[in-house]
């Protein structure tokens, strides 16, 4: 029943929005869910405001854009599909020949039927995005001396705001798995709302569990948002974040596909793979290296280094409606949706379930204020000792206990006492 809900909602309710990464349509479409959502807190950062190496950009909202011919004809219109409009075009109001205007019409020759979405965040520029099919007729049908006029009606607002949702479903521990999502492109069904429905769906379906991690699922503008995200919570996050997902293209019927984090060896990682496996569920892998694209980019960055991987359908750039007006609800089915939202729930309930130490201590601490140290320096040290300061070595939040176990070559049961030992005398989460 929640999968009907929440995929009307983004089919009939989400998808027309103009989102970008500022403006209008990036709250209209955070205030949609938190409706669904009431505990969703929305947040906003200054235009202006410097986070990490980037600033954000002023507010950009748009109006109407649309383009003239000379027979009085509205011939592109930003109102019929908001795809029409490059991304954060500027504002204009003249006439312009063809000649003039035709290298601002942008087109996908390979699919002539497409619409392509074009931005330009951080550029000045402005321009149209039409099928290429429309683009030929244009070309034939008008001659260079021909006049068109153009008008976009767009603001920039250096007083503006960027904005993201952030819903945080309490658990015991305070250890935390991240789930990321991005609410910033307009009307695309699997690059934009796939993920978003697939987070409803979990924050659905884990509030009412009793779970023993916090969930923080996060809304935010792809790349500038995580950016700005990770900038306010970063030290939060490392000290407390033990896995995670950022989730997108996540609604086709056509594959299952995941990215692992940098080096494919956190808990997120080994989660996802078991996951598949329970499920009994082919896949294909993605390298961090060779195919990253998405916010696991900044998540994964040197200095942050969050636990964090990506689950897919068919990941991004690799079907062709990708960035088109193509990639649609024809694409993005229930049946879809649910598949994505399957492996991303049991990969999340794997994570849930398995425990991961992690030091509290930066450094080696001084175990002899514990009394889990040898009382005197000798050439000979206990096993004892040395089974816990080996365990503490490797709680770096890349080992449950059973990596642990097989690491140090001790039974799980005996790996299981000193995790207890370890964490009742406050050295590890």
């Amino acid at each position: 029943m929640s999968i009907f809900k929440y995929y009307n909602l983004a089919k009939n309710k989400l998808f027309p929005i103009n989102r970008s990464i500022t403006g209008n349509g990036l709250r209209r479409t955070l205030k949609i869910i938190k409706k669904e959502f009431p505990k969703l807190k929305i947040y906003k950062v200054k235009s202006g405001s410097k986070v990490f190496d980037w600033k954000i950009p002023p507010e950009w909202n748009v109006s109407e854009a649309f383009v003239i011919d000379k027979y009085n004809k509205k011939i592109i219109d930003f109102k019929k599909n908001n795809l029409h409009l490059v991304g954060y075009s500027t504002s204009l109001n003249k006439f312009l020949s063809k000649k003039e205007l035709f290298p601002r019409l942008h087109s996908l020759p390979k699919q002539s039927n497409a619409i392509p979405y074009v931005t330009s965040y951080y550029n000045k520029y402005w321009g149209f995005c039409l099928t290429h099919k429309d683009k030929v007729k244009f070309n034939k049908k008008y001659k260079n001396s021909d006049k068109f006029k153009v008008v976009i009606k767009s603001n920039f607002n250096s007083k503006g705001h960027m904005n993201y949702g952030e819903l945080i479903i309490k658990g015991k521990s305070k250890q935390e798995i991240l789930i990321s999502t991005y609410v910033c492109h307009p009307s695309m069904a699997n690059n934009e709302l796939s993920g978003p429905i697939v987070s409803m769906l979990l924050i659905n379906y884990f509030r009412k569990k009793n779970i023993e991690k916090t969930l923080r699922f996060i809304f935010v503008p792809e790349t500038i948002g995580a950016i700005a995200y990770l900038n306010k919570n970063l030290s939060y996050l490392k000290k407390n974040v033990i896995g995670g997902y950022n989730l997108s293209c996540i609604g086709d019927e056509r594959q299952h596909s995941f990215m692992f984090s940098k080096y494919g060896n956190t808990p997120s990682d080994k989660a996802i793979v078991e996951a598949y496996k329970k499920l009994k569920i082919k896949y294909k892998k993605y390298s961090f290296l060779l195919d990253r694209g998405s916010s696991e980019r900044h998540y994964c960055s040197p200095g942050v280094d969050l636990p964090i991987a990506s689950i897919f359908r068919t990941k991004y750039g690799r079907y062709p409606e990708y960035h088109t007006s193509l990639d649609n609800f024809n694409l993005v089915t229930q049946k879809g949706i649910n598949g994505g939202f399957k492996v991303a729930k049991k990969a999340i309930e794997i994570l849930l379930k398995k425990i991961i130490p992690k030091n509290i201590i930066l450094c080696e601490p001084q175990m002899n204020k514990t009394g889990l140290y040898h009382a005197l320096s000798t050439t000979e040290m206990k096993q004892s000792t040395k089974n816990y300061m080996n365990f503490l070595q490797y709680s770096d939040g890349n080992n449950d206990l059973n990596d642990i176990s097989k690491i140090l070559n001790i039974s799980n049961v005996l790996t299981k006492k000193i995790y207890y030992k370890l964490k009742r005398n406050n050295l590890i989460i």
